[in-house]
Order: C-alpha cells, then sequence, then structure tokens
C-alpha cells in the first residue's frame, strides 16, 4: 500500500472508529490528519485532504484545540493560520483521559453529592440513598484511577496494568 493512500485510510478509519466513543466523526480524522501530518497545516490544506467545508474545519479544530491536543503554530512568512497535533501518544492519553474525566466524570459525582442530601428517611428514599451512595464510590474509584492515569508516566502504568490483568 501506498503511503498516502495508507494515511487516509488511517483518516477514516480512525473517524469511524471515533463515533463508538462518542466523538464527531470529522473532528476525529481532522485530528487524525493532523497526528500524521510531518507540517503544520492550514484550514485550507485541511479542507482539500478531507473535502470538508471551511465552517466544519474552523469548527473542529477549535474544539481540538480546546481538548488542549491541537495547537496553532506559527509558519514565519503566512498570514494564515496552521495548526500542528500533540505526537506523543501518551501525552495525547493522558490529555484526552483528562479533558473525558473532567467532563463527563466530575459532573456526575458533583450531581451524585448533591443528591444524596435528601431529607428524606422513609424506606424508599434509603435504598435510592444506597444506590446513590454505590454509584458515588465506583464514579469516585474511576475518578481515582483516571487521576493516577494523569499523573503516571508510561512504564508505570503499563507494568501495573499488566499486573492486574495477569492475575
Amino acid at each position: 500500500m501506498e503511503l498516502e493512500a495508507a494515511k487516509l485510510k488511517y483518516i477514516h478509519t480512525w473517524g469511524s472508529l471515533a463515533t463508538s466513543w462518542g466523538v464527531n466523526k470529522t473532528m476525529a480524522q481532522v485530528h487524525a490528519l493532523l497526528l500524521v501530518s510531518t507540517k503544520p497545516l492550514s484550514a485550507e490544506d485541511i479542507m482539500e485532504t478531507l473535502q470538508i467545508s471551511r465552517g466544519n474545519v474552523n469548527m473542529n479544530v477549535r474544539a481540538l484545540i480546546d481538548w488542549g491536543i491541537v495547537q496553532k503554530e506559527l509558519v514565519i512568512g503566512e498570514r494564515k493560520e496552521f495548526f500542528v497535533a500533540t505526537k506523543d501518544i501518551w501525552e495525547l492519553f493522558k490529555q484526552i483521559t483528562k479533558e473525558r474525566k473532567r467532563r463527563e466524570v466530575e459532573p456526575v459525582l458533583k450531581v451524585l453529592a448533591e443528591l444524596q442530601e435528601i431529607k428524606d428517611d422513609s424506606e424508599e428514599a434509603m435504598e435510592f440513598k444506597k444506590v446513590l451512595n454505590d454509584l458515588s464510590k465506583v464514579t469516585t474509584t474511576v475518578n481515582n484511577i483516571l487521576d493516577k492515569t494523569i499523573k503516571a508516566d508510561e512504564h508505570w502504568l503499563l507494568s501495573n496494568f499488566t499486573k492486574i490483568v495477569k492475575k
């Protein structure tokens, strides 16, 4: 397979897989393109390669910047904006984990804590509080694991994960 064909297959496959993770297909394709690109790309470069509109490029690049996995890069002598993706896959994984934790896990913990403050001692309310407490324990455990993942270096996490899997 030729390099350009392989890159395009990767980009389109990554976009398709991303929808399973709740990520916009085009956003994943833009990220994949920037990830495999050896030079900074402009919005026009992205539009041409992925055959998408300027608005779609701008919206998805901004979202990737918000996630902290794409940055603007200055190209001397150019007036256009150029973009690059974080190339260190371990750092990329940690940044995505950090953002998903902030956007998805922490709000759940906050709501579960608020719901625990029910002023009702009925049997039904006690059962409800027990379910919430159990959910809170699991979510807190996941949150703590994510914290350790974000702070860990690659070798520590992989060696500990391997130990868990072998058990």
